[in-house]
């Protein structure tokens, strides 16, 4: 086979493959044309359809977005407010407390001063008192030694009388045994007169 001839044949086999190329490019060509045909309108139709879609969702999305947005954020504002409110409102308890705290605290100084006081006077009081009374106790203790005193003193002064009384009331002992002795005689008629023998 010479070179013209291989040249030939390879012109031929790319001819045919050039022509296999053309011949598909238009059926392919006609193929899109009957599916243009058939199915353009449709394929139109559907693909407006889907650009509305997405632009929709996209839309919706978009809205979404917003609104979660717009939610969170009034969210957010809402619970840092209700955060703020309860933190002033602790520490508007907490200061509450505190003065409640100081109130008590002074009461009870103020309690224990008064306390204190009335102890004191009390005390105070006591101590007048037992004084006074001791004063009244000594003061009655003289003036019943006093009395008794005068009473031991009048005591003896009436026994002495009485003794003296009776010292001079009684009878001598031997005038009474001479009265005795007279009577006796007198009793057994042996007594006799002297003078009258």
């Amino acid at each position: 086979m010479s070179a013209t001839e291989t040249q030939k044949s390879a012109s031929e086999t790319s001819g045919d493959s050039l022509a296999a190329n053309a011949s598909s490019l238009t059926e392919t060509n006609n193929i899109d044309k009957i599916r243009e045909i058939l199915f353009g309108v449709q394929m139109r139709d559907y693909e407006k359809r889907f650009a509305r879609l997405e632009e929709r969702l996209l839309k919706e999305s978009s809205d979404l977005r917003d609104d979660t947005r717009k939610r969170f954020d009034a969210l957010e504002a809402f619970v840092r407010s209700e955060f703020e409110a309860l933190s002033e409102r602790l520490l508007s308890e907490q200061r509450n407390r505190d003065e409640s705290v100081q109130n008590v605290s002074r009461e009870l100084q103020d309690t224990g001063k008064n306390l204190e006081r009335k102890l004191a006077q009390f005390d105070e009081q006591t101590t007048r008192a037992q004084a006074a009374l001791r004063q009244q106790i000594l003061d009655q203790s003289k003036s019943l030694s006093d009395e008794i005193r005068q009473k031991a003193d009048e005591l003896s002064a009436l026994l002495d009388r009485q003794v003296a009384e009776l010292g001079n009331a009684k009878t001598d002992r031997a005038a009474l045994s001479a009265l005795f002795s007279e009577v006796a005689l007198r009793l057994n008629d042996e007594f006799r007169i002297p003078g009258n023998d």
